[in-house]
Formats: structure tokens, sequence, C-alpha cells
């Protein structure tokens, strides 16, 4: 095959042809146009193209004959089809076919050239991997079919909604694809739905101009523009206020924001990825969520599995995991013996990837030896529910509730409490660590791995 890239454009109107004949022509690209789908039908027999540019009205039927077409002969073609101005249904559709991303009428020339340039790389991906970055452990088959799709998803420019438990790896799976794709080498940016306050929300997404709002000292340019070029993903995207989500979906379909304060749009160039634990079909049933932000979000589903659906993973993602906790203390990685690597298989895991994660760090700290038996892992005999949303159980428990909500994260506060008795027993002990271990009646091991994790080893 040459080296030359080339387009076939497919489109009726000779003032677009010709627009796009002269803009591709620019960008070193020869360009092969024709007016219908028989034309294009015959030349994509003739020869190979890198893009193909295709109207959704053509005199002989419909763009999306083409993208279906191209999906079952040329995969690999990127197919970008061209909507009129509005018409975000079509271009959903198109999508969802098997289309690479869509521009709409009148053509914006900036926007087209980014889009050509993403969905030529897109060719590349296959023969150029990258071996370093985000990467799903699982030999499974349930695994190899998730990063199949992963990876065919990498090529595309269309929203994804991740679905899946609480803990089994739906950012990772974002990230995945994000490093996977040609915009690799722009921004990633996560942005959890549920932990930004409401009253900053609009301004955190699309950014406001200095004087907009009390506070507003100078212009920030929101989350959309700080990924442009790259991906923004949305987690627990369910959590999003309705009000917001009238927003979100006017910036996924003008692919522009409005900063808080502005008079007019800004134009952004990025793909969109949204996670959430919840049933987003249920949500839009109870009126918590608008069915039209589902359908544009929801262009292409992903469920990543729970972790007791793939028990076969479960040991060499522990050993994974060992690996990552041991470097981050700088000590070597214990190994799992065969009860614990058994124990580990009996369990459910109810909070999946995050819980193992959790589990093998208690374990890493508790264990004397180099080797994680099964009663160093203090896994409960059965299962625990996952955890309410709901507060119940008195004062005592309504008191803890607010103390959490003061810090960012569970975690962060028991780390204060942790990091509260270290200190104080320390103190008292005139850091002598063997006797600070032996008052708090841990491992000397132990007790040098979590003043290492709170930053509190001197040595």
């Amino acid at each position: 095959m040459s080296d030359a890239i080339t387009a076939l454009v497919i489109d009726d109107e000779p003032d677009i042809r010709e627009l796009l004949e002269i803009t591709l022509g620019r960008m070193q690209i020869e360009t092969f146009s024709v007016d219908t789908i028989s034309g294009a039908k015959k030349l994509l027999q003739e020869r190979e193209f890198s893009i193909c540019l295709t109207d959704m009205k053509l005199p002989d039927g419909n763009g999306l004959e083409i993208v279906e077409h191209i999906q079952q002969h040329q995969p690999r073609l990127p197919v970008a089809v061209i909507t009129a101005h509005g018409n975000i249904d079509v271009a959903i559709d198109s999508m969802k076919a098997g289309a690479f991303d869509f521009i709409s009428k009148p053509v914006d020339l900036g926007t087209l050239r980014k889009l050509v340039n993403s969905a030529i790389q897109t060719t590349q991906i296959t023969t150029e991997p990258r071996d370093a970055g985000p990467a799903i452990t699982g030999e499974s088959p349930v695994m190899q079919k998730l990063n199949n799709s992963i990876r065919k998803l990498a090529r595309s420019q269309a929203p994804v909604y991740i679905s899946g438990e609480s803990g089994a790896g739906k950012e990772l799976a974002a990230r995945s694809i994000h490093h996977l794709s040609p915009r690799a080498n722009n921004p990633f940016i996560a942005v959890n739905c549920g932990a930004i306050p409401r009253e900053l929300l609009e301004s955190e997404l699309f950014g406001h101009v200095k004087g907009s709002f009390t506070g507003a000292h100078q212009d920030k340019p929101g989350l959309f523009k700080a990924a442009e070029g790259g991906t923004l993903f949305f987690d627990e995207v369910a959590d999003l206020p309705l009000d917001m989500q009238v927003k979100l979906l006017r910036a996924i379909q003008e692919k522009s924001v409005r900063p808080v304060g502005a008079t007019g749009e800004v134009k952004t160039d990025v793909r969109i990825l949204c996670a959430t634990h919840k049933n987003l079909e249920d949500e839009v049933s109870h009126g918590r969520f608008r069915q039209d932000l589902f359908y544009r979000l929801n262009v292409i589903q992903l469920n990543v599995p729970a972790l007791r659906h793939r028990q076969e993973d479960i040991p060499p993602l522990a050993s994974q995991l060992l690996q990552k906790i041991a470097q981050a203390a700088d000590m070597p990685a214990p190994k799992l013996s065969a009860g614990a690597i058994k124990t580990l298989l009996n369990y459910p895991f109810p909070g999946n990837v995050r819980e193992l994660e959790n589990i093998l760090e208690r374990a890493f700290t508790l264990c004397d030896e180099d080797i994680i038996d099964a009663e160093d892992l203090h896994l409960p005999e059965s299962a625990p529910k996952p955890v309410s949303a709901n507060v119940s159980g008195g004062s005592g428990a309504l008191d803890y509730y607010q103390r959490c909500l003061e810090h960012n994260s569970l975690d962060e506060y028991l780390e204060e409490i942790e990091r509260e008795i270290l200190c104080n027993t320390l103190e008292s002990c005139r850091w002598n660590k063997t006797q600070t271990a032996k008052k708090l009646g841990i491992t000397f091991r132990s007790l040098r791995y979590r003043l290492q994790k709170l930053g509190l080893d001197k040595e």
C-alpha cells in the first residue's frame, strides 16, 4: 500500500465537495469525490482509503448504508458523517452503526482538520501498539472480550457509557480507551460528578470569566478546555443535578461550551466517556436522569465485569497489586501462600478490585515473613452487604458520619486518626520504633510500612 494519504468524499452538493477537496488538498491529502452510494462502493472496491467523509442524504440512499458497508468490508477505515445542523439524532445513529465521528453543516474548517487528523491517526493504533500505560489485568474470557472491546472503541470518537459495580475498574477502562486512542498524548481528565459542590459545577466544567460572580478574580478555562484534544471522563454521572444535565447535553450536541458570564460559546474538542455504578436506565425511568442525555451518552455501552465473575484472574491480579504496594513502600513483595489464594478464590468480593487491593494492603502490613497466609487476609466469614447511602444507627453513627464529611474521603479521615495514634505512641516511646511497634501490638514491618505511607519516617 502506498504511503500517500487518501480520502473518499461522498456528497451530492458540488460546493461542499469543492470545499472539502480544497481543505484536504492543503493538508496534503489526495481526494476522490463521488455523489452517490453506488459510486462510493465502486471506488472502495478499486482502492484503499485513509478516511471517508460522507453526507447523510444522498440521491440513491442514506449515508448510514455506507457506514455499515465499510464496517462490514473495511472495518479499519474511519468514516465521518456530515449532518445537517442540529440533527444530532442522525449523528448518534451513525456512530452507533460504527462511524468514527460526525461534523455538522456549515462545516467548520478548523473542526474538520482536527477530525481528519484524529481519524488518520486511528489507522496507526494497531500497527503501533503502546506497551506502557493503563491496562486491565486478566486472561479470563470476559476480560479478553473487554480488552478487545477497549481496543475497538479506542479507534472511535463515539461517547461510551461504562457500566459496572463499584470498585470493578471503570475508570481504568476509561483510561485504557484514552491511552490506546489518537488522543493519548493529550489530557485525560476524570471528573467525579458527586464530589463537586452543586453551586460550583457549571464553573468547574465550563469555566468562567473574570467578575462573573463574587470570587471570580480571573478567567478560568474549566475542565472542558483543560481536556482539549483529549478525553473527559464523567465518573458517577448519575449524580449530576438535572439542571446541569441540560447544560452538559448542549455541550455534547454543539461541541462548544459557554463559560459562566461569557457572551459567546467556545468550541471544544473532547471525547466524552462516562460511568456510574447505578443503573442509568432505572434513573431515567424514575425521572432522576434525562432520557435525551442518556441517549447521547449511551452511544456505546461497555460493561466491566465484577471480580467474582472472573475468578481465574484473581491470582495474577493479586500478585500485580502486591508488587505495586511493595514498590510504593520500597520493600520486597511477599508471596501469597496456597491457602491464601484458595481463600481469595472463595471470597465473593462485593467491593471488587478496590476491595482486593485494600485486603492485600492490610495483609502486607500484618504478615511477619515474606509469605501472606490465609489468616493474614482477615476476610469476613460472609461478605458484607453494600453500604447504604442512608445513614442510620443513632447519634453515634451520625456524629461519625459528620466527622467523615469534614474530610475529602473516609480514607483521609482514617489516615488522620492513624497518624495521630502513631505520633502519640512514638512520642511516648521517644521515637523508639521497636518499642512503639511492641506497644501497638503490630510487627516492626507493619510499623515501618505505616510510617512510610503516612510520611512519618524521618530516616
